[in-house]
């Protein structure tokens, strides 16, 4: 019998290893983004992710991981290499990341949020062994347009969280608030999902026919 593409899996699944590394991540990072900057920042579309991503680890869920898989493969390498670049230079090529950098962020908020590099790696490894799910194309973008509006009418407005603002981090006044929070909803499944979307079924199509 066939298994549903949304659930799970190859009978290899997923490793127990895995699972209990990443739970014992969300627990320690959880419990000090909440003591350290408040339960708001897990608002943020990369934040949430760590929690998707361990139901989908635990659940073996393609659809899950498939879905945070859009969500933090391109975001975790433009992090990167913003933060990698700014180590160097001192200048930030795409910005958003200014506050790995600020004093007056806790360190050890910053020194977690190096979870952006290892995010695309444990989201990535367990897509392609249970496989990729094209209908989380559509599910990850449903998730957004939910969570975008939420950040706009329930975090502070100094937080800028998922940038519903202003983009990079900064406020913009150039359009009406409603105007901007419209096109980024729009823009940000077509900039940031779509991309990873189409490079994954490619890649997908090679693996099977290699």
């Amino acid at each position: 019998m066939r298994r549903p593409t949304g659930s799970s899996l190859p009978p290899e699944g997923l490793p127990l290893w895995l699972k209990r590394i990443f739970s014992l991540w969300v627990m320690t990072w959880a419990l000090s983004y909440w003591v350290l900057i408040g339960p708001q920042n897990f608002f943020w579309l990369c934040n949430l992710a760590n929690f998707l991503i361990l139901a989908g680890l635990w659940s073996e869920s393609r659809r899950l991981i498939s879905m945070q898989w859009l969500a933090v493969a391109l975001v975790g390498t433009l992090w990167a290499v913003d933060v990698g670049t700014a180590w160097m230079t001192g200048w930030h090529p795409i910005g958003g990341t200014e506050y790995m950098f600020d004093p007056q962020h806790p360190l050890l908020t910053r020194i977690l949020s190096l979870y952006h590099l290892f995010l695309p790696l444990v989201a990535g490894f367990a897509t392609w062994r249970i496989g990729y799910d094209r209908r989380a194309l559509l599910w990850q973008c449903v998730l957004t347009w939910v969570v975008i509006p939420a950040s706009y009418l329930f975090t502070e407005a100094e937080r800028n969280i998922n940038w519903v603002h202003g983009p990079f981090g900064q406020p913009q006044d150039t359009l009406p608030a409603l105007v901007y929070l419209i096109g980024l909803m729009l823009l940000w499944p077509l900039v940031v999902y779509l991309p990873v979307h189409l490079l994954t079924l490619a890649l997908s199509r090679w693996r099977h026919q290699g």
